[in-house]
């Protein structure tokens, strides 16, 4: 069984933004590890993060929970209220986002409805720079 390799880098645009690059399976044995160094990060001051998911193998139902723990841990309490009210467009968090994830990650995220809520994007440069 393959673990999770979770590193930690900075990227500054308008803002400075955490980068947590995954890799490996995230699942039950590795979702508080994940949620861990997004923990940490959040009590470091950061405020927005970035899940590079370019080079994770594996996504499970326990790693879509740790996602959306970080999703409520970096997302304050004003926007998550505004999920649940009525509107044209569904909220998409400017806190929380994903990079390059594979097809089948991309596939489990999107019939879960994760994509509604987080911004997906294609490459680590393009993430970054819509942070604003």
């Amino acid at each position: 069984m393959s673990e999770l390799t979770v590193t930690k880098s900075q990227i500054q645009r308008s803002m400075p933004v955490t980068v947590l690059h995954l890799k490996g399976h995230l699942h039950g044995p590795t979702e508080l590890e994940l949620f861990e160094h997004a923990r940490q990060a959040n009590e470091g001051g950061a405020k927005h993060i970035l899940l590079d998911m370019s080079e994770l193998e594996v996504l499970a139902s326990a790693g879509l929970r740790a996602i959306q723990n970080i999703f409520k841990l970096f997302t304050p309490a004003g926007d998550l209220e505004l999920m649940h009210r009525p509107g044209d467009e569904p909220y998409k968090s400017p806190y929380l986002k994903l990079v390059c994830p594979n097809p089948q990650i991309y596939y489990v995220l999107s019939i879960t409805g994760f994509l509604q809520n987080i911004p997906l994007y294609n490459n680590l440069e393009e993430a970054a720079d819509s942070f604003q």
